[in-house]
């Protein structure tokens, strides 16, 4: 790894001083987890469970933001939901080794959920339906917001600014990127849109079963917006499978929290955003070693390509009629 990036300086044993400075003493067993915008580490202690140790990236979250995430995840635990809270340790959770935050979790395993199973998927929306009450009790302050076309605008700027796109694909790519933020203009106001605190980026990879638990994990992404961002990211298949999966989620979620069924319109607005984000945010990671690492095709045409594909696709789906849920 380049000497220059800040992430060289994050040894083994900086993970194990860092650790032994809040009390444990460690063994030696300084194991790194997939995770690429943060670091995270599985720590061995002795006489006691590993830890996981989560270094947050120098100068992606300010402070008062990861502590807002923190706070988030106690609030959720102490309701009683189903979530990894950070470790409190002489009244803090967020430390500080120069240049970076950590924090430190107890470890959690488990097994993700068969997204195929309607008693899982109903579980789901019980427990997305009671994070969401606690989310809708207060806003963040210091965390981000999906804001919708403006989202869109700094993407672009992002994959634009950067140099791993071909030539040849940049006048389509902002071509279609115009496209797409002039219809997720006309689709999401985020003004008339109900924002609460959210988990942000609840993929199936987000979610643990162990002992029959089903633990919500890695709330790195929390963010304030419509509950619907919290769902769509669960949907497969066809549409009809989709709508046949937003029924069995309803069911569940209505049982502490009225399904935002007004919110359905938003759910390609927010892929569209996602898709859009994604490459930009590889882009804006390139200088980091370990992403040239992880993903050699950034710069190929073929990425490029399919990205471009992607947004066509994107522009398709944002000109048909929205997703409905049949009424009974």
């Amino acid at each position: 790894m380049s000497s220059s990036h800040p992430y060289s300086q994050l040894t083994p044993e900086r993970v194990m001083d860092a650790t032994e400075a809040q009390g444990f003493i460690c063994d030696a067993r300084v194991f790194p987890l997939n995770s690429y915008e943060n670091r995270v580490y599985q720590i061995g202690v002795e006489d006691g469970q590993p830890l996981i140790g989560k270094f947050y990236r120098p100068g992606r979250w300010s402070r008062e933001a990861i502590q807002e995430e923190h706070d988030f995840l106690l609030e959720l635990a102490a309701d009683d939901l189903p979530v990894v809270a950070p470790m409190v340790i002489n009244d803090q959770t967020l430390f500080y080794d120069e240049p970076f935050y950590f924090a430190l979790f107890p470890r959690r395993g488990g097994q993700a959920p068969e997204l195929s199973n309607d008693d899982d998927l109903e579980l789901i929306g019980r427990w997305l339906a009671r994070l969401h009450q606690t989310g809708s009790a207060r806003p963040f302050q210091h965390r981000q917001a999906i804001r919708g076309a403006e989202d869109l605008v700094l993407a672009a700027e992002q994959v634009l600014g950067s140099d791993l796109m071909p030539d040849d694909y940049r006048h389509n790519y902002r071509a279609l990127a115009d496209s797409l933020i002039s219809l997720t203009q006309q689709r999401y106001q985020p003004e008339n849109v109900t924002s609460l605190r959210l988990h942000g980026d609840l993929h199936p990879g987000n979610l643990l079963v162990r002992d029959d638990v089903l633990f919500m994990v890695d709330f790195d992404d929390c963010i304030q917006g419509p509950a619907m961002q919290d769902i769509w990211m669960l949907l497969s298949g066809t549409v009809q499978e989709q709508r046949q999966q937003l029924l069995v989620i309803k069911e569940g979620y209505e049982m502490f929290r009225p399904f935002p069924v007004n919110e359905l319109p938003l759910i390609e607005v927010l892929r569209t955003i996602r898709v859009m984000k994604y490459a930009a945010w590889l882009c804006s990671r390139w200088e980091d070693p370990a992403f040239p690492v992880a993903f050699p095709w950034l710069n190929s045409h073929r990425f490029w390509s399919e990205h471009i594909l992607s947004l066509r696709e994107q522009i398709a789906a944002l000109q048909e009629p929205p997703l409905e849920l049949p009424v009974f």
